[in-house]
C-alpha cells in the first residue's frame, strides 16, 4: 500500500532531524578537534623542544579528519544522504565570505595576486555549490508533492 502524502511528510521531517542532529554532533566533534589540535601542535612543539613547527601537527590532524569524515558521511543511512548533504552545503557560504574577502584584498603587498586568484576560484567553486545545493533540495521536495 502506498504511503500517504502526510506519511511521506512525517518521513522528511524525521530525516530533517536526524540529518540536523548529526550535523550538531559532526560540528561539536569539529570543535572539540579544533582544540585538541592547537593543544596536541603545541604540546608536540614543547616535547620536540621547538624542533617541529605545529603547523605540521596541525597539518597531520587536519589529514586525519578527512578521513574521519570520510567515515563518518558513509555510515549515514543512505535515505539521510540527500538531506545531510543539503544542509551541508549552507557551510559553503562561510567560504563564500571568505572567498570574497581574499578576492577583495588590495595589492599592497607581495602576493597578494595569489591570494586573489584563489579567493576567485574559490568564490567560484563554492557558489556551484551552493547552488547544486538548492537544486537537489528542490528535486527532493518536489518528490513529495501530489502529481496532476
Amino acid at each position: 500500500m502506498a504511503n500517504t502524502p502526510q506519511q511521506l511528510l512525517d518521513q522528511a521531517k524525521a530525516a530533517q532531524a536526524a540529518a540536523d542532529a548529526a550535523l550538531a554532533k559532526a560540528q561539536a566533534a569539529l570543535n572539540a578537534a579544533e582544540h585538541l589540535a592547537d593543544a596536541g601542535g603545541a604540546a608536540a612543539a614543547a616535547a620536540t623542544g621547538g624542533m617541529v613547527d605545529p603547523t605540521i601537527f596541525r597539518f597531520a590532524i587536519f589529514v586525519m579528519a578527512i578521513f574521519v569524515g570520510y567515515y563518518v558521511v558513509w555510515s549515514v543511512t543512505p535515505a539521510l544522504h540527500t538531506p545531510l548533504m543539503s544542509v551541508t552545503n549552507a557551510i559553503s557560504s562561510v567560504i563564500v565570505v571568505g572567498a570574497l574577502l581574499a578576492v577583495g584584498v588590495p595589492l599592497m603587498s607581495e602576493g597578494t595576486g595569489w591570494a586573489r586568484g584563489f579567493g576567485f576560484l574559490g568564490l567560484v567553486l563554492a557558489s556551484v555549490n551552493i547552488f547544486g545545493g538548492f537544486l537537489v533540495t528542490q528535486r527532493m521536495l518536489a518528490m513529495y508533492k501530489k502529481k496532476g
